[in-house]
C-alpha cells in the first residue's frame, strides 16, 4: 500500500481571535520580547554592500538557520512568506567579504577578540597556516596545503585520525562525500554536531519502534487536540514554529510546555509574519509543568500509574487498547514496573505532585490525537535516550503514532543536519543503516572498497583520545574539522584547550575563523576557506526534521576566489592520499553525488531527481509507523519500562541545566536574551531559593562544584525551586567532561552546583588558602 500524503500547504486562518492577544498595546510596546522591526532593519545594514545577494539568498535558497525547512519564504506546511530573525541573523555570514589580510598577521591581536568579533572580521580567504612560535597565520597554496595534510595522514594509523563536521549549513553532499572519505581513508572516528543534540532521539527511537527520526510533519500540529514540547524552547530556537502554533491554536489546538522554566517565549509570542500576532501578540502555551531538571522519567511514570489506575474504575477511558494490543508488546511488563513505584518517589524526583500529574494525565487521556515535541532538555542526560523511550511509551498507550495529527518530533535546531547521519556521517552509522555486518557489505559493494571493522569514536571521546599515551594506537594525531568551536561548545572549556593544544596537526575547514581556530598545535594549525551553502557548485541538498529534503540552488553572487566547495576538497585530499585508488572516490558533480546517495540509501531514492529551486520529496511520506505497522523485527512498538535515574543532587545543591539566548548555536547575537532581559552571565533561579540564601536580585552570586565555578548575578526567574538555569556556553566551564549518555555517548549538559553569594564564596576560599 502507498504511503499516504499530506495534500499542498494549508491556508491560514487570518480572522483575529482576541481571546489569543497577549495585549491591546500595539507592537507589545513597553513588553520584554523581541524586536523584530529593528533587528530587521539592523540586518539590512549590516548588509547594505549585498542587498541584491541577499535577497536572492532569501528567496531562493533553503534556509541555513533552523530545521524547519523553509525553501525560499515558503515551506510545505503553510501559505505565505516564513521569515525570522535567525534566519536573518546567519545571512552576514554568506554575504561578507573576506577579512582584511592585516588581521592575520598578528594572532595575539586577533585572541582579543571573541567569537562573536571574529565572526564580523569577515570571510576566510585562501589556505593559511601556522605552526608552533609562529605569530602570523602564513598564506599557503591548495595544493601545498592538501599535500601536507595527506603526507601527516599517510604517516599515522587510521585510527589516530578524526574528521568532525558541524551544522553550518553543511549539505547532505558534503555529509556523504565526508562519510565515504573517512572510511576509503581507513577510519570510522566520524562524527557531527547532530548527535551532540539528538542522538539520544535516534537511539530511542530505534528501539522503541524502529524508526530514526520525525514519525510526522509540521502539518499534524495544526488540529491535533494536543501539542506537547518537552524540554524545547521552539520559538527561540526554531522561531518560524510560531507560525504553526499560531495556526495551532487557531484550529483549537491546547499547547502544553514541560521545561523546568516557564520560558517567556512559549508563553508570548510576536509573530511578525502574522499581522494579528504582530499587533497583539498571541498567548502560545495554554499549561506549563515545571518538573526538575531530571526528573521527566519520573513524571511520565506517573502518568502512566494514573493510567493504568484510571483503567482499574473506568476500562478503556485512557489507554487505546486497541492499539496497544495490535500493533506493540511489553504492556504487562511496563504495568508492573510503574506499579512498583509510590507516589511519594515520583513526586519527590518528578517535582510535581500526584494531582499535577493526573491533570497531565487526563488531558492526554480526553485527546483524540496528540503530537509529542521535544529537543534538548530531554536529550542531553546521561539517561537522554530512556527519557525519549518513555515519550515513545505515552504516544504508543494512547494510539498517537502513524496517522493524521499524531506523533513524535525530536525538532532539530539546524538545517539540513537530519541528513548527517542518514549520509553515514556517523561512527555508529553507514547510509541507510546501522553500521553492522548486514549494511558493511551493502556498502562495500557500492562503494567499491573495504570499510574498517572497528568501533569508531564520537567527537567527545576523540578529544580525551587526543591525550592518551603517545604509544596508544588511538591516540589523535590529526583533528580535521568542518566548521566547529569544541572551546565554546563542549564541557569543560579548559580541558578543551588542552585537548586540542595537544594535536600534532589541526585542520579547520570553515568560512569563518572562531576562538578554536586560534590555539596552537604541535606540529601545524591548517585553514580551509569553504564555500556556503549557496555557492557550493551544483546546488546542494538538505533534510529537514520532517524529513523533507529540499533542493537548493548555486545562487548568483559575489565569490571568496579560493574558496572550495567542501564535497570537492575531501575528494581531493583523498586522491593525494591513496592516489592508487582515487576512481573509487571521485565525483564530477554535485549530481553524481545525489545518484549515488540514491543508492546508499534506499529512503533517499529520489535525491537524485532533485535539480531546480522548490524540488522537494519527503523519505518515508507524511507518516512512519502508518497504520501503527513499525520497521521493527515484529512489525510492532516495544513498550519499554524505564527506571528512575538517580538525580545526583546533595543536600544543598541545586540541579543545573544549560539553556540559550539570543544565539544559532555558539554563535552569539547579543548579551542581552530579549525573552527576559537576562544577561549571559546571569543565573536564573527561583526567589524563593533566593530567599533563602539572603540573596537579592543583581547581586553576584557563584555557582561552583568541584568541576569548576562560573560568578555572575542573580536573575529571578519562574524557574522550579531547587533549579537553576544558566547560559551556554557560559556556563559550561562546571559542567563535567566525561559523563556520557548511556547508549549514544553524548555528553551530558545538566550537573547539581552550590550557590553562594560571591563574597561569602571568595571570603571561604580565602579563608582556606590562609589555613593551608
Amino acid at each position: 500500500m502507498g504511503k499516504t500524503k499530506h495534500t499542498g500547504p494549508s491556508k491560514l486562518d487570518q480572522w483575529p481571535k482576541p481571546s489569543l492577544w497577549v495585549s491591546m498595546m500595539p507592537m507589545g510596546l513597553g513588553k520584554v520580547k523581541p524586536h523584530h522591526i529593528r533587528d530587521t532593519l539592523k540586518v539590512v545594514w549590516e548588509n547594505r554592500d549585498q542587498l541584491g545577494y541577499a535577497y536572492r539568498i532569501l528567496t531562493q535558497g533553503v534556509c541555513d538557520g533552523c530545521a524547519l525547512g523553509v525553501s525560499g519564504l515558503h515551506d510545505q506546511t503553510l501559505t505565505g512568506p516564513h521569515l525570522c530573525t535567525t534566519r536573518l541573523n546567519v545571512l552576514r555570514l554568506n554575504t561578507m567579504p573576506a577579512i582584511d589580510p592585516k588581521w592575520l598577521e598578528d594572532v595575539d591581536k586577533l585572541r582579543e577578540l571573541d567569537s562573536t568579533e571574529l565572526r564580523k572580521l569577515g570571510r576566510i580567504p585562501y589556505p593559511l597556516s601556522r605552526k608552533p612560535g609562529e605569530k602570523k597565520f602564513t598564506r599557503i597554496s591548495w595544493d601545498e596545503a592538501l599535500s601536507r595534510i595527506a603526507a601527516k595522514i599517510k604517516s599515522i594509523n587510521p585510527k589516530q585520525l578524526a574528521f568532525y563536521l558541524t551544522a553550518r549549513g553543511i549539505t547532505n553532499e558534503v555529509y556523504y562525500t565526508a562519510a565515504k572519505v573517512a572510511r576509503f581513508l581507513g577510519t570510522n572516528n566520524i562524527d557531527n554536531a547532530s548527535r551532540i543534540c539528538h542522538s539520544p532521539s535516534k537511539t530511542a527511537l530505534k528501539r522503541s519502534l524502529g524508526i530514526g527520526a520525525s514519525s510526522c510533519s509540521y502539518k499534524d500540529w495544526i488540529g491535533t487536540d494536543v501539542l506537547v514540547f518537552w524540554g524545547s524552547v521552539a520559538a527561540n530556537n526554531q522561531p518560524v514554529s510560531t507560525k504553526y502554533m499560531y495556526a495551532a491554536k487557531k484550529a483549537g489546538t491546547k499547547i502544553i510546555v514541560i521545561n523546568p522554566y516557564r520560558e517567556p517565549a512559549m508563553e508570548n509570542y510576536w509573530i511578525p509574519s502574522v499581522w494579528e500576532s504582530a499587533l497583539f501578540g498571541t498567548k502560545i502555551a495554554d499549561d506549563f509543568y515545571q518538573v526538575n531538571i531530571g526528573g521527566d522519567i519520573a513524571f511520565m511514570n506517573g502518568v502512566m500509574k494514573h493510567w493504568f489506575e484510571m483503567e482499574k474504575q473506568h476500562p478503556g477511558s485512557a489507554i487505546d487498547w486497541e492499539f496497544v494490543h495490535e500493533h506493540t508488546n511489553g504492556i504487562e511488563q511496563l504495568k508492573a514496573h510503574v506499579a512498583k513505584y509510590d507516589w511519594e518517589t515520583l513526586e519527590k524526583s518528578s517535582g510535581l505532585s500526584k494531582e499535577r500529574m493526573y491533570e497531565f494525565a487526563k488531558q492526554l487521556a480526553e485527546a483524540k490525537s496528540g503530537v509529542f515535541v521535544w529537543s534538548m532538555g530531554l536529550t542531553q542526560h546521561r539517561f537522554g535516550t530512556d527519557n525519549v523511550s518513555q515519550v515513545a511509551n505515552l504516544a504508543m498507550l494512547r494510539g498517537f503514532i502513524g496517522r493524521a495529527h499524531c506523533g513524535l518530533m525530536p525538532i532539530r535546531g539546524h538545517s539540513g543536519v537530519q541528513g548527517s547521519g542518514e549520509m553515514g556521517a556517523d561512527p555508529f552509522v553507514l547510509p541507510g543503516g546501522e553500521f553492522d555486518e548486514e549494511n558493511i557489505a551493502r556498502i562495500e559493494k557500492i562503494w567499491g572498497f573495504e570499510i574498517p571493522k572497528w568501533q569508531g569514536d564520537t567527537i567527545g571521546q576523540t578529544l580525551e583520545n587526543i591525550l592518551l599515551p603517545d604509544e596508544h594506537e588511538r591516540k589523535v594525531r590529526l583533528l580535521y574539522t568542518s566548521g566547529g568551536n569544541f572551546l565554546e561548545t563542549m564541557p569543560n572549556p579548559d580541558f578543551i584547550r588542552k585537548a586540542l593544544e595537544s594535536l600534532e596537526m589541526r585542520v579547520h575547514q570553515d568560512i569563518i575563523f572562531n576562538t578554536s581556530t586560534l590555539l596552537d598545535a604541535k606540529e601545524e594549525v591548517i585553514i580551509l576557506p569553504a564555500t556556503t551553502r549557496y555557492e557550493q557548485r551544483g546546488g546542494g541538498t538538505s533534510t529537514s526534521t520532517e524529513r523533507m529534503v529540499y533542493f537548493s540552488p548555486e545562487i548568483e553572487g559575489p565569490r571568496i576566489e579560493e574558496a572550495r566547495a567542501e564535497w570537492e576538497v575531501y575528494i581531493d585530499l583523498a586522491s593525494r592520499v591513496k592516489p592508487e585508488a582515487k576512481h573509487l572516490i571521485h565525483f564530477n558533480n554535485a549530481q553524481e553525488i545525489r545518484n549515488e546517495i540514491a543508492v546508499a540509501n534506499p529512503n533517499y531514492d529520489g535525491i537524485q531527481y532533485l535539480k531546480k529551486q522548490g524540488d522537494v520529496f519527503q523519505w518515508g511520506g507524511a507518516w512512519l509507523c502508518e497504520g501503527g505497522i513499525c520497521p521493527t523485527a515484529d512489525g510492532r512498538g516495544h513498550l519499554l519500562p524505564i527506571e528512575l535515574p538517580e538525580l545526583r543532587k546533595a543536600e544543598g545543591q541545586f540541579y543545573v541545566t544549560t539553556r540559550r539566548g539570543k544565539q544559532f548555536n555558539s554563535m552569539i547575537y547579543s548579551d542581552k536574551d530579549p525573552f527576559n532581559a537576562a544577561d549571559r552571565y546571569d543565573i536564573l533561579m527561583n526567589e524563593k531559593d533566593a530567599a533563602k540564601l539572603g540573596i537579592r536580585e543583581g547581586e553576584s552570586i557563584v555557582a561552583y562544584n568541584r568541576h569548576g565555578m562560573m560568578q555572575g548575578r542573580a536573575k529571578f526567574a519562574d524557574v522550579k525551586q531547587g533549579n537553576v538555569a544558566v547560559y551556554w556556553p557560559e556556563g559550561n566551564v562546571f559542567i563535567p567532561k566525561g559523563v556520557y549518555e548511556t547508549y549514544a555517548q553524548i555528553p551530558e549538559y545538566n550537573t547539581s552546583a552550590i550557590i553562594e553569594k560571591a563574597e561569602t564564596f571568595h571570603a571561604q576560599k580565602d579563608q582556606k588558602y590562609v589555613e593551608k
